[in-house]
């Protein structure tokens, strides 16, 4: 064989293998069992168009909301009047589902999420899986919980695992009564 087709076939090889590594790593993350709502999502595949009929209302996506909710509660049939959306405080969680203290701030999370819908908005974004987040956000140390109020502006920052009830008595602290 001569020279340049040496090079290319080298070339070929080495643009392979590293394809192959990426749909390796692309794999291992979709298949993290990560949840959804609470981490960031990064490279998702298309989803195929479900075939539904015209008159039947489509479910709003949660992220679609961004910082609102719907301002009726799951208990009572939601009322015309009611499907006003507004502005909430949000709570941010940076971290990563492979930190210890990350891993025990997720149920905090969970649970504040599920107690306080329609008080203010909890989200949890991972750091590893989408490290400009950590640029955007200037995290220097994670888990880092950063609350905002209700227009998007930061009013505290605090680094590392906090409790649920250190949580809850900040956001008094800043105004937020539930």
């Amino acid at each position: 064989m001569n020279q340049t087709l040496k090079v290319v076939i080298v070339v070929v090889l080495i643009i392979s293998i590293i394809a192959v590594i990426n749909i390796k790593r692309n794999k291992s993350e979709q298949g993290a069992g990560a949840n959804a709502e609470t981490t960031a999502v990064v490279n998702e595949p298309a989803q195929p168009e479900p075939s539904v009929s015209e008159d039947v209302p489509q479910p709003i996506e949660p992220d679609s909301l961004a910082n609102s909710e719907i301002t009726a509660s799951a208990e009572e049939p939601v009322q015309p009047e009611q499907l006003v959306t507004k502005k909430l405080p949000k709570l941010l969680d940076l971290g990563s589902d492979q930190c210890i203290p990350c891993k025990l701030m997720a149920p905090i999370l969970e649970e504040l999420k599920t107690e306080y819908t329609g008080k203010f908005k909890v989200e949890f974004m991972d750091v590893r899986i989408d490290p400009m987040l950590a640029k955007v956000y200037n995290i220097k140390l994670i888990p880092t919980q950063i609350f905002f109020d209700a227009s998007g502006e930061e009013l505290f920052r605090h680094e590392g695992f906090y409790s649920k009830e250190d949580i809850l008595s900040k956001w008094k602290d800043l105004g937020v009564e539930f």
